[in-house]
C-alpha cells in the first residue's frame, strides 16, 4: 500500500513522499531531473522493495510537490533527509541514485542516523579523460537567471552527463524534453552537490572520510567504462564498500534487477 504524505525540513520547506511497504525504512534519494511523478523506474523500485521494507520516495526540493526554499545550499537537502529520517522512526537506510548518491553520502557524513548506503553510477568524472569546464557551474547560473531552461539542460547534457550534441538537438522534440526543462532549475543544485568531482581528478579523500556504514556500489556492465572507473575511485575512499557490476545493465537500471540486489544488501545478507 502507497501512502502521499509531506514533512517539513528545519528551513519550512514542504517535502512531498510517497511510503510504501512495512518493514526498516529505506529512503530513494534521486539523481539529475528525478521525481515522482517523472521517474516510473524509481516508483517501480520502490513498490518492489516494499515488500520487505518501509520505502520512502520523495521529491527533491525544487521539483514535483516539493517547495524551494532560497537561498539554495546542499546543508538544506541534508535537513530534507533529516526530516524524512525522523518521519520514519529516527533511523533509515539511503539509496543515492546517480547525483543522489553524493548527496546520500553528504548526509551520512553530517551525523545522520544511517544504517546502510546503497548507490548507483554517480557519474564522478575522475579518471582524467573528460571533466567540465571550470566556470560550468556559473555558465549554468547564467543561463538559468537568464530564464534559457533549454539552454541549461542542454549544458548540462552535453557537458556534465557526456551526451553527444547532435544526440541533445534530437532530444528537444522528444516527449521527455518538457519534463526536463520543467526542473531545470535545480541543475544546479545538482552542481553544487557535484562540485569537485567532475574535474578529471581523483575523489577528495577527505570530503567522505567519516563515513564508516556498509556502503553497496553498483554499476551496470553496459555502461561507459567511466561509470566504473568512478565506482572503483568511491569504493578506494570509503571505510566499508563493496562492489556489484550488473550485467547488461546501464544507467538506466532496471528495477527488478537491482531490486533483489539492494534487498539483500539493505536485510545483511550481503
Amino acid at each position: 500500500m502507497t501512502t502521499t504524505s509531506t514533512v517539513a525540513s528545519k528551513d519550512g520547506t514542504t517535502i512531498a513522499y510517497d511510503r510504501v511497504g512495512d518493514g526498516p525504512a529505506v529512503i530513494l534519494v534521486g539523481g539529475a531531473f528525478q521525481h515522482r511523478a517523472f521517474d516510473p523506474r524509481t516508483t517501480h523500485l520502490a513498490d518492489l522493495l516494499g515488500s520487505h521494507f518501509t520505502v520512502v520516495h520523495y521529491d527533491r526540493r525544487g521539483r514535483g510537490d516539493s517547495g524551494d526554499t532560497q537561498p539554495y545550499s546542499v546543508m538544506r537537502e541534508i535537513e530534507d533527509i533529516a526530516a524524512l529520517i525522523e518521519a520514519t522512526g529516527g533511523q533509515a537506510s539511503l539509496f543515492g541514485m546517480s547525483s543522489g548518491a553524493p548527496l546520500a553520502l553528504d548526509a551520512i557524513a553530517a551525523g545522520l542516523n544511517v544504517p546502510r548506503l546503497a548507490v548507483y553510477e554517480s557519474p564522478f568524472l575522475v579518471d582524467g579523460e573528460r571533466s567540465v569546464g571550470p566556470d560550468y557551474e556559473r555558465r549554468l547560473d547564467d543561463l538559468l537567471a537568464s530564464g534559457d531552461r533549454a539552454g541549461a539542460v542542454s549544458l548540462f547534457l552535453t557537458e556534465a552527463a557526456g551526451v553527444p550534441a547532435e544526440y541533445v538537438a534530437a532530444m528537444r522534440n522528444a516527449p521527455m524534453w518538457p519534463g526536463f526543462e520543467m526542473v531545470a532549475h535545480t541543475l544546479a543544485y545538482d552542481a553544487r552537490i557535484m562540485h569537485g568531482t567532475l574535474d578529471g581528478r581523483p575523489l577528495p579523500a577527505d570530503r567522505w572520510a567519516t563515513v564508516r556504514v556498509p556502503t553497496l556500489i553498483g554499476d551496470g556492465g553496459a555502461s561507459p567504462g567511466s561509470m566504473r572507473t568512478a565506482a572503483d575511485a568511491l569504493a578506494a575512499v570509503l571505510a566499508d564498500s563493496r562492489r556489484v557490476t550488473l550485467p547488461d545493465q546501464q544507467h538506466d537500471v532496471a528495477p527488478d534487477v537491482f531490486a533483489p540486489v539492494l534487498a539483500d544488501f539493505y536485510a545483511g545478507r550481503s
